[in-house]
């Protein structure tokens, strides 16, 4: 499966008060379907839509829907780097409205400072997912699943437009609850069961092969 990435950059601002105190929200279409991306990848409703139910129940229904500050290049969520939680994802048509709370934590302040201080941000979905080549079109299979439905970036494309994201050297598989890089673990296992004598040869060939996929 493949890390996959998009950003968008139509996004607002919203600042709410309860019990006196104010809390930053931003808000915009965090995910799209049945629309070809500038990275000339679809998502089709029916895949969306299932991945979207499964991530609403699991996460931002039980307050799990963390994001991070930049561009993670891994499937899995760093605690070190969370600024916002997602607490809602509302579909209009075939866009979800996602709404996301910054948090009193050391990622979440720089957000709220560069929000504060006029920055543009966006947002940027990042899920897992195989996908198969369509009359050019890079379409995202139904094994599609969301790793977060947004993190907030510094360096989103124009308006409602998606930006390149996908690691295409990269493959990963969920292994215990935890995604893993593929390529980084089937090397270290070739090199684990190779012979003294083969270990100089072994390791030439991963490296060629790495070369070949960048």
């Amino acid at each position: 499966m493949k890390l996959i990435k998009e950003v968008v950059e139509d996004v607002t601002y919203l600042t709410e008060e309860k019990d006196g105190k104010k809390a930053l929200y931003i808000e915009g279409p965090f995910l799209v379907a049945e629309t070809v991306n500038r990275n000339g990848r679809k998502y089709l409703r029916e895949t969306m839509e299932k991945e979207v139910h499964r991530y609403t129940e699991e996460f931002v229904n039980k307050n799990r829907a963390f994001g991070e500050l930049g561009h993670p290049d891994t499937p899995n969520l760093n605690l070190d780097r969370i600024s916002h939680l997602t607490v809602g994802l509302r579909q209009e048509g075939n866009i979800w409205i996602g709404k996301a709370k910054i948090l009193e934590t050391p990622m979440g302040n720089i957000a709220r400072n560069l929000i504060e201080g006029g920055g543009q941000l966006g947002v940027s979905s990042r899920g897992m997912g195989s996908l198969k080549s369509i009359n050019g079109i890079n379409v995202v299979q139904d094994d599609f699943r969301l790793a977060t439905a947004a993190d907030i970036v510094a360096d989103p494309s124009a308006p409602g437009a998606f930006v390149q994201g996908i690691m295409e050297g990269k493959e990963w598989m969920l292994v215990d609850g935890v995604w893993s890089e593929v390529q980084y673990e089937a090397a270290k296992k070739q090199i684990k069961e190779a012979s003294y004598k083969d270990i100089e040869r072994v390791s030439l060939q991963i490296f060629e092969n790495f070369i070949k996929k960048l």
